[in-house]
């Protein structure tokens, strides 16, 4: 669960250059007639100095006379739009366009002026003025078609991928079948089952796992709680919550779960979740009967505890072991190429090319030929690449591939660039300074309203408590809904083209991207993308970290590193943040848990291993604590999916050394996995391998990078830097 927090409004920032306008309006001035259209940049470009082609405000009360308009002796800035901020420099290579020095410091810090000079950002395609920023018509990238043969080879590849995920499907509603004719006491042929409306713009999922329904699933008559057959198999094993027994610590701080309200918000103490010791002492999820029946969970579940679930389908009973049967006969007539096949990667099979430049070891499992994640630059992706790409990706192993960004434009990705694009033009400025996003405090778990102009200072600056403990806030899915692709086109745009793989990335046109392939009118998932907007600190701080907690996507994904920035921390806030980190030990042995502190013993031990495991991205050991070194922007694990029971076990084993809520330790757990209450510190990591012997692919992702993660592979991640993610 979330909590959320009220914050109050915090004081009005200053508008930034472009939204400032001159009390007097823009002025213009006569048109010079003694100079020829263009030669204020010709006389600049010969006149055997080294300065750009530039205007210069100030010498006769004519020259200074501020001018505006489409002709070469205008003085307004492309950027914002003003032409009273001195000197601006002119583009030599259309002409046109003119960019004033502050704004190329502000907006350009990469560019020098002679730059700007010969080709401007207009014409590189990456002007990042909020005009050009919202330009739709984009021109589309040369891509190769595909010929009718390549159509059919990737469409029987599909088939033939998909054809055992269809027989687990048919194999699990004729096993649900026969437990709900055992329970009402018929024939198997006798069963009749109802059948279930949805209507064609909705999207029928489980709520216990979020998964969608697209057939065969348990209703209860009384309320709209929803369980899929995977689930029914699940609780009838056993796989339950294990509730806690109402056991509650204040913790945050040393103090008091609540903390003091910080300056312009209000408490949260009304909020919190978990301030109520016996709250989990009534929770009841879906419970199964000795005849095999299943009780709706409680309403804390989403459920209203009075009813059993019924067997419901909506499609005709034998329409998916028919569309099984079709399915076959087809794929007998193609035989796909077996992609297990060992790769280049090995030199024979199970000796790994250690010395090969895309590959990068990211675990030290013994007997195992999985360590080494294969890592590509996508210079190096070329026609043919595919087949490589899918003998990797079959076996369910992440891939990484380097420097995606350097085909792109150069468009900005700053926060604050993409912050001004999707400002409205409204009369009130207040209004829009005013407005807030809603944020995740990553020391208390709980939301918290922040001005959002106040959210992309701290990005850049920090911020902090004010005992000096780092405050670090989170973005998830920011802009809202559609605002991506509507008000950040060419950011959108940019992000998809760059995207590996484009038979399985493209959202549009990816012929293997089983999203593409859904009948026209069915109802379409939503395949992003995202972007993660967070704070970050390379060090580990053991709470209030920037993470992402172990979680599981029901769908493949590719993350990229777009933007990174480094905050400094200063001397003193350091001192205070280790002796901080003294008095959480001291209070975690007190209280009996662990928030996964390394000791000096355990530095030895650890030192060899992990600085292998992250491949690139090198650990140091300061007083017995991991410090990752500042070349990467986040440090990913991910779990392989046959560790998936394991993992579970070991989190369930140890769920209270765990903290969450308001730093409270975790009492109750639904799932393990599904719950993302749970970050595994180094510390969690080493125990978890000594005492189930499994091991994540642990590394660390650059700016520029792709981390492609399969469906089904549990991941958690730590954000080194402040950095902007977006997601596909």
């Amino acid at each position: 669960q979330t909590v959320v927090r009220e914050k109050a409004k915090l004081e009005i920032p200053e508008p930034d250059e472009e939204t400032k306008v001159s009390k007097g309006g823009k002025k213009r001035g006569r048109k010079r007639k003694d100079q020829p259209a263009g030669s204020c940049y010709a006389a600049k470009a010969v006149n055997g100095t080294n300065q750009p082609a530039a205007f210069e405000s100030g010498g006769s009360e004519k020259d200074s006379k501020k001018r505006r308009g489409k002709g070469s002796d205008s003085q307004m800035c492309h950027q914002c739009q003003r032409n009273d901020k001195g000197r601006v420099v002119g583009c030599l290579a259309c002409e046109r366009k003119r960019y004033c020095v502050p704004c190329i410091k502000r907006w350009y810090p990469h560019w020098t002026e002679n730059e700007i000079s010969k080709k401007c950002p207009f014409c590189c395609n990456n002007c990042n003025c909020k005009q050009c920023l919202r330009i739709k018509e984009f021109k589309q990238p040369s891509t190769k078609e595909l010929n009718q043969d390549d159509i059919v080879r990737h469409n029987f590849y599909l088939l033939n991928l998909l054809l055992p995920v269809l027989k687990e499907m048919v194999d699990e509603q004729r096993a649900e079948h026969e437990v709900e004719a055992n329970m009402q006491g018929l024939a198997l042929t006798d069963l009749k089952l109802e059948r279930a409306e949805c209507a064609p713009d909705e999207r029928m999922f489980c709520n216990r796992c979020k998964t969608s329904i697209i057939d065969m699933h348990r209703n209860c008559p009384s309320c709209s709680y929803d369980l899929c057959l995977s689930c029914c198999k699940e609780i009838r094993k056993g796989q339950l919550t294990q509730s806690g027994d109402g056991h509650f610590v204040e913790y945050l701080h040393g103090e008091s779960a609540c903390p003091e309200p910080r300056n312009g918000e209000k408490g949260s103490s009304d909020t919190s979740v978990g301030s109520d010791a016996n709250k989990f002492q009534c929770l009841k999820e879906c419970e199964t009967n000795n005849d095999g029946t299943i009780t709706c969970p409680s309403e804390e579940f989403g459920g209203c505890g009075n009813s059993i679930l019924e067997l419901k389908t909506l499609l005709s009973q034998d329409w998916l072991s028919k569309l099984l049967g079709q399915a076959e006969a087809m794929a007998a007539e193609y035989r796909p190429k077996n992609h297990h096949d060992t790769c280049s990667c090995f030199i024979t099979p199970g000796q790994v090319d250690g010395s090969s430049s895309n590959l990068r070891k990211v675990a030290c499992r013994k007997d195992s030929d999985d360590n080494y994640l294969y890592c590509p630059s996508a210079r190096d992706i070329q026609e043919g690449d595919l087949d490589h790409f899918r003998k990797h990706w079959i076996k369910g192993e992440p891939v990484i591939v380097r420097d995606v960004l350097e085909s792109t434009s150069g468009l900005s990705w700053e926060p604050m660039v993409m912050w001004r694009a999707l400002r409205e033009n409204t009369k009130s400025r207040a209004g829009f300074e005013h407005s807030a996003v809603t944020a995740i405090d990553c020391l208390d778990w709980c939301e918290v309203d922040v001005n959002i102009h106040q959210f992309f200072i701290g990005y850049t600056q920090g911020r902090s408590h004010k005992n000096g403990w780092p405050e670090i806030f989170k973005l998830k899915d920011w802009p809202p809904a559609n605002a991506f692709e509507e008000r950040l086109p060419r950011h959108c745009f940019e992000f998809i083209n760059s995207l590996p793989y484009q038979e399985y990335t493209n959202p549009q046109s990816g012929i293997l991207n089983l999203a593409v392939q859904l009948p026209k009118k069915s109802l379409k998932p939503d395949l992003g993308p995202k972007t993660y907007i967070a704070y970050g600190l390379a060090q580990e701080l053991g709470r209030g970290d920037s993470v992402t907690k172990l979680h599981c996507d029901m769908s493949d994904a590719v993350n990229v590193l777009m933007h990174t920035s480094e905050v400094a921390v200063s001397t003193s806030q350091f001192s205070k943040i280790k002796e901080l980190k003294e008095e959480h030990k001291a209070m975690d042995e007190q209280k009996h848990i662990s928030t996964g502190a390394i000791s000096k013993g355990d530095d030895e031990d650890l030192t060899d291993s992990r600085k292998e495991n992250v491949g690139t991205g090198s650990i140091i050991k300061d007083s017995g604590e991991e410090v990752i070194s500042t070349e990467g922007g986040a440090l990913w694990d991910i779990f392989r999916r046959e560790d998936s029971a394991k993992l579970q076990a070991y989190l369930k084993k140890h769920c209270r050394e765990f903290l969450h809520i308001n730093c409270c330790p975790v009492e109750q757990v639904i799932h393990p996995i599904h719950d993302q209450t749970f970050y595994l510190t180094l510390d969690h990591k080493r125990k978890l391998k000594e005492e189930y012997g499994i091991e994540a692919w642990t590394f660390v992702q650059k700016l520029g990078e792709a981390v492609f993660i399969p469906a089904g592979c549990a991941h958690q991640v730590r954000n080194l830097k402040v950095k902007a993610w977006s997601h596909a």
